[in-house]
């Protein structure tokens, strides 16, 4: 069993917390990740000697903190649909992941989103769920494609989450309609976004939460743009309404007005960058755009010769 524990080593420095619980909670530990290690089956340990979180440190002591067991939600489903791995190392898994599909199971889709395909991954290369329990950390809507960050503990979880939403860089392509004016090439869209009432969609209200856009036209044919999006702000459908409110509504997106044929909005996140919270290491990774979209951009160019 101990060869499946998650171990953590930390020093004490000279400025850091008196307490062991407030320590570990300084390095990026959440306060349920502690209680866990208490309840179970993980312990604290001081220069080799088992603690309790309120035990007194001081500069210099060796502190190891062996992660205990996650909750096994026993309703959640496996799937053993295959997913694409971008990345994966021991905190935490980055998947290719399709339109279509939801981040996280809801009561009408309960038995396959990336969550239930992750524990069917987890499952097959024999992780342990006891210790291994996947945690989106960046996650997209359902009609979306591509990259998604999930931690694989509540302990990777919350030291993502620590890290701040900035350091958090996403880019998407997208096929949007219309063209854009010399001057429209490169802008920031700040627009802020509210829900429409008690539907799902989202529209422009100086009410609403701050909303932040970059975008850059990547190609043109006529009718039709090709563009990058980074997004600054992460509110719901920001880049769909975003993207409408200055005219250039989504290929596919029929809740916010397109009346095209395309089976899905056509937006991908290609690009996403992140520090590595456990070992500093800022990464960065890119994929192509499915073949759908890539089709679709082939066709509306060969329709403009």
């Amino acid at each position: 069993m101990l060869s499946n524990l998650q171990v953590f080593k930390l020093i004490v420095e000279k400025d850091d917390p008196v307490t062991l619980s407030h320590f570990l909670m300084k390095k990026g530990f959440s306060r349920r990740a502690v209680n866990n290690c208490k309840n179970r089956g993980g312990m604290m340990l001081v220069n080799h000697h088992r603690r309790t979180s309120n035990y007194h440190l001081k500069e210099g002591d060796v502190v190891h903190f062996v992660m205990g067991q996650e909750k096994v939600n026993p309703y959640l489903k496996v799937s053993r649909i295959p997913i694409q791995v971008v990345e994966e190392t021991d905190d935490y898994i980055v998947i290719n992941k399709p339109a279509g599909l939801l981040s996280i199971p809801s009561g009408f889709h309960s038995e396959d989103a990336v969550i239930n395909r992750v524990l069917g991954y987890f499952e097959e290369k024999g992780e342990d769920p006891a210790y291994i329990k996947p945690h989106i950390v960046t996650r997209l809507d359902q009609d979306t494609s591509g990259l998604v960050l999930l931690g694989k503990t509540a302990i990777a979880h919350d030291r993502f989450n620590k890290l701040g939403k900035e350091l958090f860089i996403k880019k998407y392509h997208a096929i949007v309609h219309g063209n854009f004016g010399e001057g429209e090439m490169t802008r920031l869209i700040d627009k802020p976004l509210a829900r429409v009432g008690d539907t799902v969609k989202r529209q422009v209200d100086p009410r609403g939460q701050k909303a932040l856009t970059e975008y850059r036209v990547v190609d043109q044919v006529p009718g039709a743009s090709l563009v990058e999006l980074r997004l600054l702000t992460g509110r719901t459908h920001q880049i769909r309404v975003h993207m409408q409110s200055i005219g250039h509504v989504l290929y596919g997106d029929d809740l916010y007005g397109a009346e095209d044929a395309f089976h899905r909005q056509a937006l991908n996140c290609f690009y996403l960058a992140f520090p590595n919270p456990f070992t500093g290491e800022e990464r960065e990774l890119r994929i192509p755009d499915p073949s759908d979209m890539q089709d679709l951009w082939r066709e509306l160019k060969a329709n403009s010769i």
